[in-house]
């Protein structure tokens, strides 16, 4: 697949803050690439770079095969969407979404008319004479993005733009962003710090922590195959076993991560299966969360967790668990993902 973005070790400082730090990477044309982290960790940095909001310190950033730095955000083509919608109020969506064809000095008929076509691909064709204030936050999203699409940009970049949103909501955007991402065949850029969304709409993420990238990878590679500590717990929140309670496990010292949903709540005091990995603890305390629940158990030093579905749990010792009783954790070794930091 031709690049649609390459970053060439790439930084980006103010003075002793490294927001990026030597980053390299590619997004392929067409892709759905999000960049996942915590606040700080550089991919908003990242995004504005592409955008042309900010330059870099130093490395090469090219965009359609072209070398962006120093380019202004006007002559790339590129828009952003972001997470407070930036409408303005006292202008109807039509003339919202139809701005930025205004300031190209388009005229108004064709700009209208382009206008009410980027409304209808969002599914709003019937709000073009309304305000921003007359509109629900995931109508007032939608206008967003029809103003950014309206432009036909080869790049279009998210910037957290669900998080203003309640959960409900946000999930069926998802599914929007993804359906029309896929009707578009334009390149996405997403960022998000919310795993749910990376893992539910790319085709790779980027994980990103203190201004470097962890790891890129599909989402189902990221969460059943993390690289570090990090991107183990930060994605899916992983049990990280430390290399103290790993040897005491295995005979090792080297740590490992096991996902909650992999691991079993059996009675204490017995010996594992052939296959399986067993330690025991305290149960510290148990979560209903409606269709599953959580136990969390205190095995040496660490916290570990075990998320099991209702229907698993009922057949299970985790059914009649209470909080200060001692359980067994058990877990397959082919669920076990050694960590190399």
């Amino acid at each position: 697949m031709p690049v649609a973005i390459e970053f060439q070790q790439v930084s980006r400082h103010y003075g002793e803050v490294k927001a990026l730090d030597s980053v390299s990477f590619t997004v392929e044309e067409g892709e759905f690439f999000s960049m996942l982290g915590p606040s700080g960790s550089g991919k908003t940095t990242s995004l504005r770079l592409m955008a042309g909001f900010e330059q870099p310190t130093s490395g090469s950033l090219t965009l359609m095969g072209k070398e962006a730095s120093g380019t202004p955000p006007y002559e790339r083509d590129v828009n952003t969407v972001f997470q407070d919608y930036a409408l303005f109020p006292h202008m109807s969506v039509l003339d919202n979404v139809a701005y930025g064809l205004m300031v190209r000095k388009v005229g108004k008929a064709e700009r209208h008319a382009k206008a009410r076509d980027a409304l209808a691909m969002v599914a709003l064709p019937n709000h073009a004479e309304r305000t921003p204030a007359q509109l629900s936050g995931g109508q007032r999203q939608r206008v967003a993005l029809a103003r950014a699409l309206v432009n036909r940009p080869r790049i279009l970049l998210l910037d957290e733009p669900l998080g203003a949103l309640d959960m409900k909501l946000r999930e069926q955007m998802q599914v929007e962003l993804k359906v029309l991402h896929r009707k578009l065949g334009i390149t996405f850029v997403y960022v998000t710090h919310d795993q749910g969304e990376a893992l539910s709409m790319s085709d790779r993420i980027a994980v990103f922590n203190h201004g470097r990238i962890e790891q890129i990878a599909s989402p189902r590679a990221l969460y059943h195959q993390p690289r570090t500590r990090f991107v183990a717990d930060f994605v899916g929140s992983a049990n990280v076993i430390d290399t103290d309670l790993a040897h005491t496990i295995t005979g090792k010292a080297q740590a490992f991560a096991v996902r909650q949903e992999n691991i079993t709540v059996v009675a204490p005091g017995g010996s594992a299966k052939k296959g399986l990995l067993q330690v025991e603890g305290e149960v510290l305390a148990i979560q209903f969360l409606g269709a599953s629940q959580r136990l969390e158990v205190r095995v040496g030093n660490q916290t570990l967790t075990a998320m099991q579905t209702e229907s698993e749990a009922a057949s299970t010792l985790a059914a009649h668990t209470q909080a200060g009783q001692r359980v067994a954790l058990s877990w397959s070794q082919q669920h076990m993902v050694m960590l190399d930091a």
